[in-house]
């Protein structure tokens, strides 16, 4: 057996964390566990929520913009595609053949796609930011933490919050929650990293954290099931198969988020169209493009025709850059180093000072701030504050299955909170917070 084909096999490791080793491998013939995998994320509530939180547009009004939901749902697609493709190639270059098949590939980037987002709180990036900035002023809660547990809730992160969903919330009391292949959790995990680092990493996969240090065993035994690459105490290089789902996570917001853009007056329909069309590899590649008279239209043509295009690049710079990628020396972006770098910048540039700055989305942004920070100010105080009269009501408040007995300090209380912030969708934080606050009152 070759040295890369050895490898692959066990990145691709079908083993199920917390699962009994007789029922964590094998293959169905007819579904393999990676979509047994998608199948179970499908059906978790916390996916369900997705349909109302932010992807850029906050509550917005109109059912044709995209939501988180929508956008996970798109990434899957996108990535299932790029997977099988890649793992064609794989396939046939390592001779993984039969142990493996191209659709695994697509199977596994397809569910840690749809999962992607899945541990986002309400208000989408605003939501994350509010979090920190909260803890950030209220040093207090935060005294005799360790500085794992410290930097976990400073530098509060998504992606830390989704394999806590994945790997513990879903079903806590089965070991290992939802029990996902570890091939999928590792694909999953965009940055492989704690959150407080001894030394500084470089590279796009150091660039945030991936878990909280209430799940660091369970990380490292996923880590060490697929065979990740150590580089520092907590610290790996990514799954091969993370850029691909990278790759189309962006591929889906940054051509999809013009689309939106354009329905909700941010963008003109011609500059989105000189956007696309350049992104899809001008007219030549669009020859369809002048047949088609209704802006709307066209503009969905130009987005088909763009995200094809960057499916087509992504897998060209993986598969080019291979060896790089088993061996941790490449850790970028694909689109980094692609020809279509230059055109994806631009349309990140029109996103970001037409889209993502537009006043209808920095004002429903300044009011998620509002928001989480003013249920972050009644549930902390009931969770771990001083004993008070206003506090044991805010106490009283706390979900049933709250353990107040969490730990010896207050990190695991404080995450419990933050689990349940982050669980809800934008219309029912807004909701509760009008509620607790006493601006509505409950009927």
């Amino acid at each position: 057996m070759t040295q890369q084909k050895e490898r692959w096999l066990k990145l691709l490791s079908p083993e199920r964390l917390g699962a009994a080793t007789e029922h964590a491998v094998g293959h169905s013939p007819d579904r393999s566990r990676f979509q047994q995998d998608y199948d179970r994320i499908v059906f978790t509530s916390a996916l369900r929520r997705l349909k109302d939180k932010t992807q850029v547009f906050p509550l917005a009004q109109s059912d044709y913009v995209r939501t988180r939901l929508t956008h996970s749902l798109e990434a899957s697609c996108v990535g299932r595609s790029l997977g099988a493709m890649v793992g064609r190639a794989i396939v046939d270059r390592h001779g993984l053949a039969p142990e493996v098949h191209p659709s695994d590939f697509g199977a596994v980037v397809a569910a840690a796609c749809l999962a992607h987002d899945i541990g986002n709180p309400p208000f989408g990036h605003a939501g994350e930011d509010a979090m920190r900035a909260w803890f950030a002023s209220h040093n207090a809660y935060l005294a005799g933490l360790d500085p794992d547990q410290r930097a976990d809730l400073l530098n509060y992160e998504g992606n830390a919050q989704g394999f806590r969903i994945l790997t513990h919330l879903q079903n806590p009391t089965n070991p290992g929650g939802l029990q996902l292949t570890c091939a999928v959790l590792a694909t999953f995990a965009k940055y492989p990293r704690r959150s407080h680092l001894d030394v500084p990493l470089d590279g796009k996969s150091a660039r945030k954290f991936g878990y909280f240090q209430a799940e660091s065993a369970l990380f490292a035994e996923v880590a060490e099931t697929v065979g990740l690459v150590p580089r520092a105490e907590g610290a790996w290089f990514r799954h091969p198969l993370t850029f691909l789902v990278e790759a189309a996570d962006d591929t889906c917001y940054l051509v999809v988020d013009i689309e939106d853009g354009v329905q909700q007056g941010c963008v003109s329909a011609e500059q989105a169209e000189a956007l696309l069309l350049d992104l899809a590899g001008g007219i030549e590649a669009a020859s369809r493009l002048k047949h088609l008279d209704d802006p709307k239209r066209r503009i969905e043509y130009l987005r088909a025709r763009a995200i094809g295009r960057l499916v087509d690049e992504a897998a060209r710079i993986f598969l080019e850059n291979e060896a790089a990628i088993l061996d941790g020396s490449f850790d970028q972006a694909l689109f980094d180093v692609s020809p279509v770098g230059a055109s994806l910048q631009k349309v990140r540039q029109v996103a970001e000072e037409q889209i993502y700055n537009a006043r209808q989305v920095m004002e429903v942004m300044a009011a998620g701030y509002e928001v989480i920070s003013g249920l972050l100010d009644g549930y902390v105080a009931g969770a771990c504050g001083p004993q008070s009269a206003r506090n044991r009501v805010w106490a009283n408040l706390l979900p049933a299955d709250f353990d107040r007995t969490a730990g010896d300090s207050n990190y695991l209380r404080l995450l419990q909170v933050a689990d349940m912030i982050a669980g809800m969708t934008d219309s029912y934080a807004v909701s509760a917070y009008r509620r607790l606050k006493g601006i509505e009152l409950p009927g």
